[in-house]
């Protein structure tokens, strides 16, 4: 059977049916599996056509909002929004995404501290069953769109510590179910929206540090500026204020550019939360930015913190005082040259008794020397079989490194204790290193100082080959571990307070009150253990560092076997004790901040910093975020603690100078802290 097609002409012979038009035209004939097969080809593209279609239409509008966000951000260093698939129907599936368990809608958005770069999207207003929206520690870029305002299920709105910028929009006043806005560590500006005033449901609203102007809006006893002023930011027509916000439990305004006086409604929140303003309310005495900051004159505003110069009348001395002066300084002049003569004298002759080692240990003539070591300062020896049993067969390791295992044991009489190991072969063990370790006891035996872990004993066997010294152990954990993985409320300001105090006070022993002056190796939170009460210690369980230590300084032991040591003298070097100066200042930038020394994606912390400290005005940046308060008076002293310490090496002020500071400027008592933030304890309690 064929087909017969003309240009003018159907006909199909045998069905007595035709259709005729112009002859002329040539006739084309089609084979009947042609004609199927070409009908095959188009249903199966039909088929693939229809597919995507009904692919693209059915993801939801809540996903085409998600995508929208995701093509905002331009930056995702952690790869967190790969599996963010558009051919994906269900974005319930996606990172960061949580739904009602109810339904397919979006409930939640958590993606914080992911490093995302980008803008928010207006499109998140389809998301209208949202409750939470959680950007917080990001690059997030812009203006906080205004369409958000659509967002009548949002509870919990977290944006801070990011780099939004503009204003709040007035839209934002619409979240009639908002509990809390956190919107603090930005770079926002303008005024507070007296559109706030109408959340009824606001629990908490943290505004700090942005660059917000104008004046906190609430009865009108604090409305007390000038006509001027209140023009200048268009406060005009604006009858809402904060006193409407009856469920508000707590709230931070600080470190902005407000101005005016604080609503009576509102002083019941702690004094910290309107420092580092432009406000003048001195019933409060609150720290306030001086008046060139503020862009404005104020005639009725006067400095809250100014100290008052008190003047000391000295008396005269009686002239019968001079001689004794003089006689009596002559006398304590002789003391102390004697005293300095046999000193000398004693570190000359301690010096000599340790030469014998370098002739005896000549050669490989050591293996058959006997290693006691119990009459040098009273360092106690150890058995290898008494360790191995205190640190459960030394299979309680709390510590790694090249060099050295650092195991944690407990002493028949109930003591806790941190074994250094050596990682070394008997074969690769030279008469020098063992020169080196031998020093090492007796510089370690040596300090005794509360701030600083102490030597309890060492193990030098033979055979099976051990090298090890026992230090006392600080049973709180490392500072490390608290600043970073740690519960902040565990580590509070007082308590960092301390810390820096107590680890000022073991450097200035080590380097004025030891003959010759010994530095810290390896100076960081890792080499610092805290005790129960959170006093410091500072532990030097890696010392083996400075044994397997080649020409260069703070090198790591390969396993040469010709390998030099730090001596006492070379301990006490000059550039030692100013590294540990400057490792000093970088250690303190870490308490205060609790950020790492150094990440990946932010670079240094010394160089995150440096823009706060050259600007003393902003310096309270740099406080960790996580902190429920901090003293303003202790910060500007750590601040300039740490600008002398990371200057050229010459200019470094001493570890006994530095002491004198912090000892004058920084308040440890315990009660410093609670006094300021008993208030706000409370409430948190209440909250959670």
């Amino acid at each position: 059977m064929k087909f017969v097609f003309g240009a003018g002409r159907v006909r199909i012979p045998g069905g007595g049916f035709e259709i005729k038009s112009d002859d002329r035209a040539p006739d084309l004939t089609l084979e009947i599996a042609e004609v199927e097969m070409t009908v095959k080809a188009l249903l199966v593209i039909l088929v693939v056509w229809s597919a995507i279609l009904t692919g693209c239409r059915s993801i939801s509008r809540e996903g085409l909002a998600l995508l929208a966000f995701k093509d905002a951000i331009f930056d995702d260093p952690n790869a967190v929004l790969s599996n963010w698939n558009p051919l994906d129907q269900n974005p319930c599936n996606w990172s960061g995404v949580v739904c009602l368990p109810t339904g397919g809608s979006v409930q939640a958005l958590n993606l914080p501290g992911l490093s995302l770069k980008g803008f928010l999207a207006p499109e998140l207003a389809f998301l209208p069953s949202l409750q939470t929206l959680n950007l917080r520690s990001n690059n997030i870029l812009g203006a906080i769109p205004r369409q958000l305002g659509g967002l009548k299920n949002l509870e919990n709105l977290d944006l801070g510590l990011n780099q939004l910028t503009g204003v709040i929009p007035n839209e934002i006043g619409n979240l009639s179910n908002i509990a809390k806005i956190f919107l603090e560590g930005n770079d926002l500006a303008g005024n507070i929206p007296p559109e706030l005033g109408n959340l009824e449901n606001l629990q908490e609203l943290r505004l700090h540090r942005n660059r917000f102007q104008g004046t906190i809006l609430g009865d009108s006893q604090s409305m007390n500026i000038t006509p001027q002023i209140q023009g200048l930011y268009n406060m005009q027509g604006r009858n809402s204020s904060l006193c409407n916000l009856k469920q508000l439990k707590a709230a931070n305004f600080s470190h902005n550019f407000l101005l005016g006086r604080i609503p009576i409604c509102l002083k019941y929140l702690p004094s910290s939360s309107f420092e580092w303003n432009c406000l003048q309310d001195s019933g409060l005495h609150l720290h306030q930015r001086p008046l060139e900051q503020c862009g404005f004159v104020i005639s009725e505003m006067k400095p809250t913190s100014q100290p008052e110069v008190v003047k000391e009348n000295h008396d005269l001395k009686p002239l019968w005082l001079l001689p004794l002066e003089v006689v009596m300084g002559s006398f304590i002049a002789a003391v102390f040259l004697v005293a300095s003569v046999m000193t000398i004298v004693k570190y000359k002759t301690e010096a000599t008794a340790l030469m014998p080692w370098k002739k005896i240990l000549s050669g490989h003539e050591w293996k058959g020397f006997d290693t006691g070591l119990g009459a040098l300062n009273g360092v106690a020896v150890m058995s290898r079989v008494e360790l191995q049993e205190a640190c459960e067969d030394f299979s309680n390791i709390i510590g790694c490194s090249p060099d050295s295992i650092v195991y944690k044991g407990i002493t028949s009489q109930g003591r806790e204790i941190a074994v250094t190991s050596m990682r070394i072969a008997k074969e690769d063990w030279t008469p020098q290193l063992e020169i080196c370790f031998r020093t090492k006891v007796a510089d370690l035996a040596k300090l005794n100082h509360k701030n600083i872990v102490k030597l309890l004993g060492h193990c030098a066997e033979n055979e099976p080959f051990t090298r090890m010294f026992v230090f006392e152990y600080a049973s709180n954990g490392t500072l490390y571990e608290h600043l970073h993985y740690g519960d902040g409320w565990q580590l509070g300001w007082s308590a960092r307070m301390k810390i820096i105090v107590g680890v000022a006070h073991g450097l200035q022993y080590m380097h004025h009150e030891l003959v010759p002056p010994v530095s810290f190796v390896d100076l960081d939170s890792n080499a610092i253990y805290l005790t129960e009460d959170f006093s410091p210690k500072l532990a030097d369980f890696e010392t083996l560092k400075s044994i397997f230590a080649k020409n260069e300084r703070r090198s790591i032991f390969k396993g040469s076997a010709t390998l030099a040591c730090d001596s006492v003298e070379s301990l006490g070097e000059s550039t030692d004790i100013e590294f540990n100066k400057l490792s000093f200042g970088v250690l303190l930038l870490e308490i205060i901040s609790g950020r790492f020394t150094y990440c990946k994606h932010q670079g240094s912390l010394l160089d995150w910093a440096q823009k706060y400290l050259e600007a003393p005005d902003v310096i309270s940046y740099l406080v960790d975020p996580s902190l429920r308060y901090f003293r303003y008076s202790d910060l500007q002293t750590i601040c300039e603690v740490v600008r002398l310490c990371i200057k050229s090496d010459h200019s470094r002020p001493s570890m006994k100078q530095i002491v004198c500071m912090l000892e004058s400027g920084v308040d440890t008592s315990e009660t410093a802290g609670f006094k300021e933030s008993s208030l706000k304890w409370a409430e948190r309690q209440l909250i959670s």
